[in-house]
């Protein structure tokens, strides 16, 4: 209950005394949001690369034999005939086992269009085309062009492509990222300084990587690599690439 009192004639209650204090409470919380919003520290968002190069030390090549009969049973006997060479021959070339792996298998019709006895032009199957394709990784780079010659010699008539890489490439990586690092922060100082401010803590950083991409050898090449012999293969470097994305907070006065 309000208490009551008598001041000047008039009978008073502490009631609006009350109210007002829980009006003053109300409104601290608003204040201290208030002063919250105002001290969101203003940022510098930067984007920075690092790059770093090696030179590979194995290569991941797509050998694929592709054969065509009038029925199944005789494109599939002549493709695992010529496969089976073709995976014999890299066992003899000193390519483990486990780094021999069938890539995709598929068997296709072939179509062409003949005209039917009302006239209309329909499709009629006249053969089959299979396609067993392998992803061999070579870890000796040396014996990379005397392995696609004689594999190609054996009957494979088409590739996907070889990509050069590296077993382990953490140092590349790591050399590059703080590269991306050190760009990043020295952007960010040219930043500040052309503004007139001061950089203060990291808030953020984020990363993304790419990697070489790999070589294509196409059927052509394929046939080619047949009449003339090994291929050439030049290893050169792989350039790994960091970037880096970075918030920093602006010091305040």
């Amino acid at each position: 209950m309000p208490r009551l009192f008598l001041k000047e004639g008039f009978l008073m209650a502490n009631l609006p005394v009350r109210i007002a204090a829980a009006g003053l409470l109300l409104a601290l919380p608003l204040a201290g949001g208030a002063a919250l919003a105002q001290s969101a520290p203003a940022t510098i968002s930067v984007s920075a690369e690092g790059d770093a190069n090696l030179v590979p030390d194995m290569a991941t090549v797509s050998l694929a034999v592709v054969t065509d009969a009038d029925d199944t049973s005789t494109a599939m006997a002549d493709n695992a005939g010529a496969m089976q060479k073709v995976i014999a021959a890299l066992k003899e070339d000193g390519i483990a086992e486990k780094d021999i792996q069938t890539a995709n298998f598929s068997v296709s019709p072939r179509y062409q269009q003949v005209k039917a006895s009302d006239g209309s032009m329909q499709s009629e199957i006249v053969g089959y085309e299979v396609r067993n394709a392998l992803s061999v990784k070579v870890r000796d780079l040396a014996k990379l062009g005397a392995v696609l010659d004689r594999a190609v010699q054996l009957g494979v008539n088409s590739g996907g492509g070889i990509s050069l890489s590296n077993s382990d490439p953490s140092a590349a990586e790591d050399e590059a990222r703080r590269e991306a690092v050190a760009n990043a922060l020295a952007k960010a100082e040219t930043l500040a300084e052309a503004a007139g401010v001061s950089l203060g803590d990291v808030l953020s950083i984020s990363e993304q990587s790419s990697m070489p991409s790999p070589v294509m050898f196409a059927r052509s090449d394929m046939m080619m690599a047949k009449a003339e012999g090994a291929p050439p293969i030049a290893a050169g470097e792989n350039t790994y690439t960091i970037t880096v994305n970075m918030t920093l907070a602006i010091e305040q006065e």
